[in-house]
């Protein structure tokens, strides 16, 4: 059984940086992709950003140019690096993998949470 770990949330002030890590029990790059998602409070839980293990990466509208995720294969862990924090950008954030392209991001971690305060 596949467990993911995220840690790195925290209260940072509008304008801040965060960098979240979601260590993985196995070999990351055995899964098809990576991803992080935010469940807001009240709201629905959304993708932020994933990865494949072609190293393809997709982000949200709403952080492009402010997010970045990558991966450390030796670690087997994948990070999400996050700039120009907004207000908006408070939830709690969740890492997830998906096996193949056909199936749905799953293996959901705790979560952290991050809180941006304006």
């Amino acid at each position: 059984q596949v467990q993911l770990v995220e840690s790195g949330g925290g209260l940072v002030q509008a304008g801040g940086s965060l960098r979240l890590s979601c260590a993985a029990s196995g070999n990351i790059f055995g899964f098809y992709a990576m991803g992080w998602y935010r469940q807001a409070p009240g709201k629905q839980r959304d993708m932020v950003a994933t990865i494949t293990n072609g190293g393809t990466k997709v982000y949200a509208d709403s952080v492009k140019g402010r997010f970045t995720i990558s991966r450390d294969s030796a670690k087997n862990t994948v990070y999400l690096q996050m700039n120009s924090l907004k207000s908006e950008d408070t939830a709690v954030y969740y890492c997830a993998r998906r096996v193949a392209p056909t199936t749905a991001f799953g293996s959901w971690g705790q979560g952290t949470q991050v809180t941006v305060s304006s």
